[in-house]
């Protein structure tokens, strides 16, 4: 086993904005941090809020008056900039006191004006893991939805994604989705070869039949994870994967729920109704997701 299959440098990078999630957020990449021993930085960015939309200044306006009210409008727009800057870095240093306090974590703070994706794209290469909600401040909670940063994000960047759920508490057992494939496989690997989740107990679950294929994967999940100083208990059940792993993770109280991210393929568009997406949806817990 190598390290070279993770980012043993960088920050954990918390992504944050004024919504529920913000808090639970902050706490668990602050867990994260502790863990691997790496800095700490909440990043909050600033962009257009969608819901407002630019007037339609066409028709019988005069020159004149169609340059006031445009001024108007620049001005306008200027001082929303500044509240939401003004809020941001309240919040920032609102959760940077609290991580502290709660757990003994000293984290840096950073603001930017853009596009999250864009932003998180220009930091991962000094990130070793980027933490984010479920769904952000303009999700609708009410239909159950993504938040549209998380399926871009998850999709763009080349870093483990940890997504929070909405409320934080301790990770004290996990469980690893597999289904033998190398992408799966690769996430046994990744685990054993980080320490985020040392000492944490391990349960690794793959769906489908009793067969002697599934049976040699499993065993080499197992011996893997043996290998790296887990004790895991191995689980084999027959079913569709999104409702067996949902209770499976009900069951086992599991704290975290580890599985394979979307692919960068030419189809990644296509996997909108994938085991993926299904269960960061219905699952109330964190899931991490490694490529």
């Amino acid at each position: 086993m190598t390290q070279s299959l993770i980012n043993i440098d960088g920050r954990v990078l918390a992504a944050i904005d004024p919504s529920v999630y913000a808090a639970s957020v902050a706490s668990l990449a602050a867990w994260a941090a502790t863990h691997l021993g790496a800095p700490f930085e909440l990043l909050h960015v600033i962009a257009r809020d969608p819901s407002i939309a630019p007037p339609d200044l066409s028709g019988n306006l005069s020159m004149d008056t169609t340059q006031v009210l445009l001024g108007e409008l620049a001005a306008l727009d200027e001082q929303r900039a500044k509240m939401a800057q003004a809020h941001g870095r309240e919040l920032l240093q609102q959760l940077q006191s609290e991580v502290l306090v709660k757990s003994g974590v000293t984290a840096t703070i950073t603001q930017r004006h853009g596009v999250l994706v864009d932003t998180l794209l220009d930091l991962e290469l000094a990130t070793r893991l980027i933490v984010i909600g479920k769904r952000g401040e303009h999700a609708d909670f009410a239909k159950g939805h993504l938040g549209s940063n998380l399926e871009r994000v998850v999709r763009a960047v080349h870093r483990p994604v940890l997504v929070a759920a909405r409320e934080y508490r301790p990770i004290s057992r996990f469980l690893v989705a597999f289904d033998g494939s190398a992408t799966t496989r690769t996430c046994i690997e990744m685990i054993c070869a980080s320490p985020l989740l040392r000492d944490v107990e391990c349960h690794v679950l793959m769906v489908g039949d009793d067969t002697t294929d599934h049976r040699d994967a499993l065993a080499w999940a197992q011996a893997q994870l043996t290998s790296a100083g887990f004790t895991p208990t191995m689980h084999l059940q027959p079913g569709s994967a999104d409702t067996t792993i949902a209770r499976h993770v009900d069951e086992l109280k599991a704290d975290l729920l580890v599985m394979g991210a979307y692919g960068h393929s030419r189809i990644r568009t296509m996997i909108l109704g994938s085991t993926t997406t299904q269960l960061l949806r219905t699952c109330h817990i964190p899931v991490l997701l490694l490529r």
